[in-house]
């Protein structure tokens, strides 16, 4: 029986480049984001492997639409054996200049985004005795970060929420694992938030972050989707991609250095800016 998986923020970065993996693998698919059109596309480059892809337009924030999401996937394919949560937002800034709408449109995509599909498959996976459940967290899931914190805060809930779940979940048939990359070449410029005193400033961290993205040193999202593949294939826990290893090692080596150099970098001296 082919196999089946449920892939978050499928549209572009890891979650296209997962999707077209597991499809090459033999997987079909099912493809959930916000952009119709987008899906569509993704989808048929799916279907020209040879692969059943199922597009369901999703916005992982509403648990009405997650609630849609599994009952279609279920009644289209019969079955589900993955779950990989992969929708995201970004967030650079100083705290104080995050709105309470920044901290929500965070926390409701990277956070409950995850819990409302793990609610809504769970009982099914439970049933079954079976399944794999995927969480894309982050380096900033695993190190303190200064100016991503509505990021980071979202992202150090999703490592503690999939460290538990597996706790709880291994001895009954549920795989729990967490994927955590560094920063990744991704198009992840059109979800970021960008905050600073002013629009100068808001300008230069977005500058700031695009070089970031184009530069041949950070992995691509073809190296996550291949640790995501390899640690659902091998049954692996907890998977640090690439550059993630050097920078927890560094964190934890030298906190204090690094806490340091991450503020001058992403703080960009803005306190002072004005002197």
């Amino acid at each position: 029986m082919t196999k089946t998986v449920i892939i978050t923020g499928a549209t572009q970065g890891i979650g296209k480049a997962t999707a077209i993996l597991f499809a090459r693998n033999g997987y079909n698919i099912v493809l959930a984001a916000r952009q119709k059109e987008r899906l569509e596309a993704t989808a048929s480059e799916i279907r020209a492997l040879g692969r059943e892809a199922l597009a369901i337009s999703t916005d992982v924030r509403d648990p009405g639409q997650i609630k849609n999401l599994v009952e279609k996937s279920l009644t289209h394919f019969g079955h589900i054996d993955v779950l990989i949560n992969n929708a995201s937002i970004f967030f650079l800034g100083p705290v104080e200049e995050s709105s309470l709408s920044d901290w929500h449109q965070v926390i409701d995509t990277n956070l409950w985004g995850y819990i409302y599909t793990i609610h809504a498959l769970l009982p099914y996976f439970l049933e079954r005795g079976k399944g794999t459940i995927v969480n894309v967290s982050s380096i900033g899931g695993l190190d303190p970060i200064p100016f991503q914190i509505p990021y980071t805060t979202s992202k150090y809930a999703v490592t503690g929420l999939t460290k538990a779940l597996r706790a709880e979940l291994s001895p009954k048939g549920v795989r729990v694992c967490g994927i955590y990359p560094s920063f990744i070449r991704t198009r992840l410029m059109e979800r970021a938030l960008f905050r600073g005193k002013d629009e100068e400033m808001v300008r230069k961290r977005y500058q700031l972050i695009d070089r970031a993205f184009h530069s041949p040193l950070l992995e691509k999202p073809e190296d996550v989707a291949k640790a995501i593949w390899q640690a659902v294939k091998y049954q692996q826990s907890d998977v640090l991609v690439g550059t993630a290893k050097f920078w927890t090692t560094a964190f934890h080596l030298f906190p204090g250095l690094m806490k340091s150099i991450v503020r001058q970098v992403f703080g960009m001296r803005e306190r002072y800016s004005d002197q």
